[in-house]
């Protein structure tokens, strides 16, 4: 035996793992059994009859010491084991709970009861038996066959509880779905989320569709693409930053209500807030506009919270949110009422310069009157934004893709809504005019090789052709999904939402700097990508 583990050493030692001495003892376990002819890989169907909650709820009234009379055939991984000589006690872990299992080898028999003693901490067993209650009142399973579905040959961890080993959760997300009970729960939530906006959307007569993932080539926009090959065609391809474009070109062709739940790609930083992919809904409805945009939103998220959270009254990370109460401001009344300083008197461009310099704002790359209100919005705004709150006509200047207010062409209609400081979505009432429109991709495309003489950006005139056929009045939305998850289930970051979030490999290089963490105040080191080794808050300070 010696040798054999001696032999699998050498055979693991160039892998990318460590094998530990409890992984040999476990293959050694698996070899026994398959050199007795009952290898556990080649079983190929179980019959699992019910699930641990089911029989919770089906046995609620059983009393202590009650046997059922109903015997059933349950499947799971084993996560506790109490050997206790003839009898023992164990839990088995299936996809909605645990339950106890009662184990005895006058039930068993002495060579299965020997062999129950041999399974590990891990390993997925069927077990069939009676239902019944203990003395102590819990629910258990009298085990009378017992059956290895598969072999665990690498232990679970003994303690593996979120704030303990952060990355380690995000890397290995299998194993803390299989330790963190809480976190399936979430990702169970986030499909409840998907499923009712794709039923209030599909209520409401919208189309589901799909459009692009490859695109032809980058758009002006500020968000940066991923690029790669298409070896086929001989074309650089770049993912997509958005799906708007094509969205509306269906609005274009006579489809009035569509709308695309898909993944985003954006080559650009992370933080709590941010991944480089994630997911997005954008959503198009002919004949209407952003005010049209503004009672969807209200009307939806209240329906996630009725039928996610069971209240509109929510708590994210210590803060109390009515979703059931709405604000609605415009971008200069916004202004107004946080820094004092009301942009519908400002007249020039040089008087905004002027109060930005005077307030201590950021002046941005495009010194007109429009982006230095914007300025002045994240400067003094966003961050008190706690409840629901619309924020509406925002400039021209950044707003390439709105239609511009019939009695005052430098705003247009257009709104973001804020929840928790937070932006959670997008809206316009959508430009239609196929002149003013290529005038303003034309614009942003310049003004982006100004900064970026390298930039590859270009216009897309096959859209501006799709608006020369017309378009109709027409009112648009992206949310984005993760964030609204993030809220939904209490979570603090975009990673605790995604199932396999983007992550540095392991072998990277990492420097490390002392560093004080915001959310737990940890002090110490911290490597560069700014993960606190402590709670795993990202920060997005550089």
């Amino acid at each position: 035996m010696a040798d054999e583990k001696k032999a699998v050493l050498n055979e693991v030692e160039n892998s990318e793992y460590k094998i530990s001495e409890q992984c040999l003892i476990r293959r050694d376990k698996l070899k026994n059994l398959q050199d007795e002819g009952r290898n556990p890989y080649l079983i190929t169907k179980f019959n699992q009859e019910v699930y641990s909650e089911e029989l919770k709820k089906k046995y609620a009234g059983l009393a202590n010491e009650e046997e059922s009379g109903d015997k059933f055939t349950i499947a799971g991984r084993l996560m506790s084991k109490r050997v206790m000589g003839k009898a023992s006690f164990a839990h088995l872990r299936d996809y909605k709970g645990d339950i106890q299992l009662y184990v005895t080898r006058d039930n068993l028999g002495v060579d299965s009861y020997a062999d129950f003693k041999k399974l590990d901490i891990g390993d997925i067993i069927g077990v069939y038996g009676e239902v019944f209650r203990t003395k102590t009142g819990e629910l258990s399973v009298r085990a009378e066959k017992l059956t290895l579905l598969s072999k665990s040959i690498r232990p679970l961890p003994e303690k593996f509880h979120g704030l303990t080993d952060v990355e380690q959760r995000y890397r290995q997300r299998y194993v803390d779905l299989i330790m963190n009970p809480d976190v399936k729960d979430t990702f169970i939530k986030r499909s409840m989320i998907m499923k009712e906006i794709r039923a209030y959307l599909d209520e409401k007569g919208y189309l589901e569709v799909e459009t692009p993932i490859l695109t032809p080539f980058e758009i002006g926009a500020s968000a940066r693409p991923f690029t790669t090959h298409h070896n086929t065609l001989d074309m650089d391809m770049v993912l997509r930053i958005e799906t708007e474009l094509y969205l509306k070109r269906l609005i274009v062709g006579g489809i009035d209500r569509v709308y695309e739940i898909g993944r985003i790609f954006r080559n650009e930083g992370m933080d709590p807030k941010h991944n480089p992919e994630f997911t997005s809904i954008e959503l198009y409805q002919a004949y209407t506009n952003l005010g049209g945009m503004m009672d969807l939103v209200e009307e939806l998220f209240k329906r996630l919270a009725d039928n996610v959270c069971g209240t509109r009254k929510i708590n994210y990370q210590g803060i109390d949110i009515d979703l059931d109460n709405w604000q609605r401001l415009t971008m200069i009344e916004a202004v107004k009422k946080y820094s004092g300083v009301d942009f519908a008197e400002v007249k020039t461009d040089e008087e905004a310069i002027a109060l930005a310099k005077e307030h201590h704002v950021e002046l941005p790359d495009q010194l007109t009157r429009g982006n230095i209100l914007a300025e002045f919005f994240d400067a003094f705004v966003e961050d008190k934004l706690i409840q629901p709150t619309f924020i509406y006509d925002y400039p021209v200047e950044i707003s390439p893709l709105a239609k511009r207010k019939p009695d005052d062409p430098e705003y247009t209609e257009r709104f973001e809504f804020f929840i928790n400081c937070t932006e959670y979505g997008n809206a316009f009432s959508e430009l239609n005019d196929p002149i003013d429109q290529r005038g303003r991709f034309e614009r942003q495309v310049a003004a982006r090789k100004a900064v970026e003489p390298e930039a590859k950006c270009q216009v897309d005139y096959d859209f501006v052709n799709a608006l020369e056929y017309g378009m109709p009045p027409t009112g648009g939305l992206g949310i984005g999904i993760d964030r609204t998850v993030m809220l939904l289930t209490n979570s603090a970051s975009i990673r605790d939402v995604i199932l396999f979030p983007t992550m540095k490999p392991l072998d990277a290089p990492k420097a490390k700097r002392f560093c004080v963490c915001p959310r737990c105040g940890y002090k110490g080191e911290a490597e560069y990508d700014n993960v606190c080794p402590k709670c795993g808050f990202i920060s997005d300070d550089d």
